[in-house]
This record gives structure tokens, sequence and C-alpha cells, in this order.
């Protein structure tokens, strides 16, 4: 059998032939589409959906160049409501004011204080429970420590009850200290996306891009690291005082 010889001439098209292949293919590889973002919540939540019910604002923000010495206007927290099946759960209930704070419910959900399955006070602070006895027919929770200290202020006429590690088999209790001991987040998956309650953990997004405790946090390195933590598990924050965030 005689040896296939290969002239300079077939050579140089075959070679030619494949670096235009190879050029197509990349430029065929770098024209795909990004891939689609993954998320980190589960698709099968028990959570239907979740709205900010008041907008909180901070009462002195060192970010808008005020200082931390002295406030320079009242103070709002960000107030959420998760629903799920059967159960609607109010996260730091902010006004005082019945009707205001009825008024913003129906506003925002349509819903009305008697509505409300269970409020969750992230910590002790007063903006976030300031409105909490505007809902006496709703369970009240919040984390162990902070549950302890607003019992035993002896304000409320029921007390608060200590939450355990999951709320209506959907919510998970996530214990998030720095602002204070005892500060607890919630988070659960809604749509896909991890969402976490943060309460003050969080006082805004350009505190969480500083990793920066507000003002009068009781340890800001355990907040730093309580904010790393968050981020890794969430997809979606909303903050104590500032509308919610993507985490980037």
């Amino acid at each position: 059998m005689k040896p296939i010889l290969t002239t300079r001439k077939t050579f140089l098209a075959s070679a030619s032939a494949a670096a235009v292949g190879t050029f197509f293919e990349s430029r065929s590889s770098l024209a795909q589409p990004a891939p689609a973002p993954r998320w980190k919540g589960a698709a099968n939540s028990k959570i239907k959906r979740w709205d900010v019910i008041t907008l909180g604002n901070l009462s002195r923000n060192r970010y808008w160049g005020e200082g931390d010495a002295k406030g320079v206007r009242a103070a709002i927290c960000t107030c959420t409501v998760i629903a799920g099946d059967n159960f609607h759960l109010l996260v730091d209930p902010s006004l005082a004011d019945g009707e205001q704070m009825a008024r913003e419910l129906d506003r925002r959900t349509g819903l009305k204080p008697s509505d409300i399955s269970a409020v969750f006070v992230t910590h002790e602070h007063g903006d976030h429970w300031a409105g909490l006895a505007n809902f006496p027919d709703a369970k009240w929770f919040a984390g162990p420590i902070v549950a302890n200290i607003l019992n035993k202020t002896g304000k409320f006429k029921k007390p608060i009850e200590p939450a355990k590690e999951k709320l209506f088999d959907a919510v998970d209790v996530m214990p998030t200290p720095g602002h204070t001991a005892g500060h607890t987040s919630l988070r659960f998956d809604c749509d896909g996306k991890s969402v976490i309650a943060a309460g003050d953990a969080v006082a805004t997004h350009d505190f969480f891009r500083g990793r920066r405790g507000y003002f009068n946090a009781v340890d800001f390195a355990l907040s730093a690291k309580t904010m790393d933590r968050m981020a890794k598990a969430a997809d979606i924050i909303v903050p104590g005082h500032d509308n919610y965030f993507l985490v980037e």
C-alpha cells in the first residue's frame, strides 16, 4: 500500500479550514448569553409573598454627613409582613398610633390588624416594638434574650414568647448579635430567593456596604461578622431603617 502524500497546498487548505472553524466556534461561545443568577432560596417555599409596611429612616446618618452625637430627626423602623399558608407574620411593628398602624397595613397589604397571626420583634429598642400593643390578637415573639428583656419591663399586657428555631415551619429564626447581644433576624425563602428581615443587624444599605454597625451597637466587630454571615445567606436584605436591597 502506497503512503498518502500531503502536498503543501492541501496542508495549508486543511489548516486554514481548521483555523476558521476554531474562530467561529470561539465567537459562538462568546455570543452565548450569560447564565442566569443562581439564587440561594428554595423554590418550593411555603411563603407566598412579603411586603414592606413602613419604610424606615435613621435619627442620624453618618453616610449623609451627620454626626453620631445627636439625632436630627425622629427615627422609624422598617416594618415587614411575611405571608404564608394560613398566616401573616409582622416584623417590627413600627407605629405606636393604632389608627396609623392600621392605615399603613391596609394601604400596603389590604390587611387589618386582626389578620396578623404573629408579631416578631428583632430587638429591645423601642422603635422596633412601638406598635406591638396594636396587635392584641396576635402571638408575640422575639429571640429568647430579647423576650426576657422586654418581659421584665412590665410594659406589656401579655408575655412575649421566646421564638424557637423556626416559625410556622417556614421562617428561620436567625441570631444576629452585634447591634444588641440578643438581636435576632428572620430568614425565609420566597420566589426562589433567600430573604432576611434584618432589623438593626443591618441599619441601611450604606452601613451594610461598609460592614459598619450603627452608632449605638454594643459590639462593632461582632456586627461586621454578623453582616458577613448574612451576606452569605441572603439574596435580599430588608434593613432596619431603609428599603430592601439585593446582596451584591
